[in-house]
C-alpha cells in the first residue's frame, strides 16, 4: 500500500508539481544512497563510474561535463574512489596538466553490482505504476528536465 501524501505546506501549494518532484528527488536520492553504501560508494560515484564504464580513460574535464556536477564534487569524488582502489588518475601525455581517469580491475568489476542496483531501484521505484506510466512517467521526467533547463536563470541566480 502506498504511503500517504505528505501534507503541502501552504507556501508550496502554490507549485504542487514542484513540491512532488522535490519528495520524489528526496525519496529517490536517499533509497539509492542506501544502495550505494552497501556497495561503499557515496552518492554520484555510481554516475562516475557508468561514465567510466561506457568510455574508460576520459579527462576529468570530460567526466564532468557528462555528469553535470560541479568541479569540486568531482574531483573530491574522483579523489576517494581512488583511494578506494577504484580507478587512477594519470597526467595525459598531450598536456601535463590534464587528468585522464582509467578504470582499475577493481573499478571495472563494479559494472554488474552497479546495473543489479540500477535494476532493483527501478522495480522499487516503478512497484506501483503499470508499464505504461513508467514509460509515460519517464518520457514526461524527461519534458519537465527539458522545459527547466531551456530557461535562463534569473540574474541574481546565475551570479
Amino acid at each position: 500500500m502506498p504511503a500517504p501524501t505528505p501534507r503541502i505546506p501552504a507556501t508550496a501549494s502554490e507549485g504542487p508539481m514542484s513540491y512532488a518532484i522535490f519528495q520524489l528527488a528526496r525519496a529517490h536520492r536517499a533509497r539509492a544512497a542506501a544502495m550505494l553504501r552497501e556497495m561503499d560508494l557515496h552518492p554520484g560515484q555510481e554516475l562516475l563510474l557508468m561514465q567510466l564504464l561506457d568510455r574508460d580513460g576520459q579527462t576529468q574535464s570530460e567526466l564532468l561535463e557528462s555528469v553535470g556536477l560541479d568541479h569540486s564534487t568531482v574531483s573530491k569524488s574522483l579523489r576517494r574512489m581512488q583511494d578506494a582502489g577504484l580507478l587512477i588518475r594519470e597526467p595525459a601525455e598531450h598536456d601535463r596538466r590534464v587528468m585522464v581517469v582509467h578504470l582499475t580491475d577493481k573499478g571495472r568489476a563494479m559494472r554488474e553490482p552497479l546495473a543489479a542496483m540500477w535494476r532493483a531501484l527501478e522495480e522499487t521505484s516503478a512497484l506501483n505504476l503499470s508499464a505504461q506510466q513508467a514509460e509515460s512517467f519517464v518520457r514526461t521526467a524527461y519534458a519537465i528536465a527539458d522545459a527547466i533547463n531551456s530557461r535562463a536563470l534569473p540574474r541574481e541566480e546565475s551570479e
